[in-house]
């Protein structure tokens, strides 16, 4: 992608976003990492020579101030990946406005504000790659999870939208929709499904895996590859996509 390229990445400092940090600066890529957990963003920005940037997502003058400082610092932003994310398992008559708001604020309406700051520099910079880290559950549907597949469904729906109005640009959009990934939160998840059904850690575990027609859990450097792919310079072609990271289980 090139060594003058500038990626900032949200949500960077731990599971997929520090492996999208990690790939695209072994790439070449001069990278921002921000977070909310500035040890684990300091932590992964000294390890790839990064900047660590520690914020919210959701505070929009918080990231002004952040999107301000890499281009001080870096440079223009070339890459930026909304990586930031957050879920919740719940039953519709238990999910009160408070979690839905939560829930949208960071998984669509953060992305839509980045995007909305970066890629109209992009643009005038002549080139650039916004990309989204979305999940299947913006392709299908989860039960217990109405917020959260809302949240990935806008997003997707977003990137769409943003992806047909700049298409005749040299900037591109697309979003990645990882399955269940072998992270943190698929062991909150795995364990959210064995307090309540009793079942096991390790059969609840094995309940998400069989998920995917694979069997098994996605990596984060798997989705990191797409990521750093959608980010290569010869990348151009790849515009509008929703590409799912799940061993075929949106194929079903």
């Amino acid at each position: 992608m090139g060594t003058h390229r500038v990626a900032l990445v949200t949500g960077g400092g731990k599971g997929i976003g520090e492996a999208i940090a990690r790939k695209l600066a072994s790439g070449g890529a001069k990278v921002a990492v921000l977070g909310r957990d500035e040890e684990a963003i300091t932590r992964v920005a000294r390890e790839i020579g990064g900047l660590a940037l520690p914020a919210d997502v959701t505070d929009a003058a918080a990231m002004e101030r952040a999107i301000t400082r890499v281009e001080s610092d870096l440079g223009p932003i070339g890459i930026a990946v909304a990586n930031a994310g957050i879920s919740a398992s719940l039953p519709l008559a238990s999910t009160d406005d408070a979690t839905w708001e939560r829930i949208m604020s960071v998984n669509a309406t953060a992305p839509f504000r980045l995007a909305r700051a970066l890629v109209p520099k992009m643009i005038e910079a002549g080139w650039g790659r916004m990309i989204f880290v979305a999940s299947n559950a913006g392709l299908s549907g989860y039960a217990y999870t109405s917020a959260y597949c809302a949240s990935k469904h806008a997003v997707v729906g977003f990137m769409r939208a943003l992806a047909v109005e700049i298409a005749r640009t040299n900037v591109t959009a697309n979003a990645v929709c990882p399955g269940f990934v072998d992270t943190e939160m698929a062991t909150r998840a795995a364990t959210n499904i064995s307090d309540k059904t009793k079942r096991s850690l390790e059969d609840a575990r094995r309940a998400l895996e069989a998920l995917s027609p694979q069997r098994r859990l996605m990596t984060v450097e798997e989705v990191a590859h797409v990521v750093s792919m959608l980010a290569h310079e010869d990348a151009r072609g790849l515009h509008g996509q929703a590409i799912a990271i799940d061993g075929a289980q949106t194929m079903r």
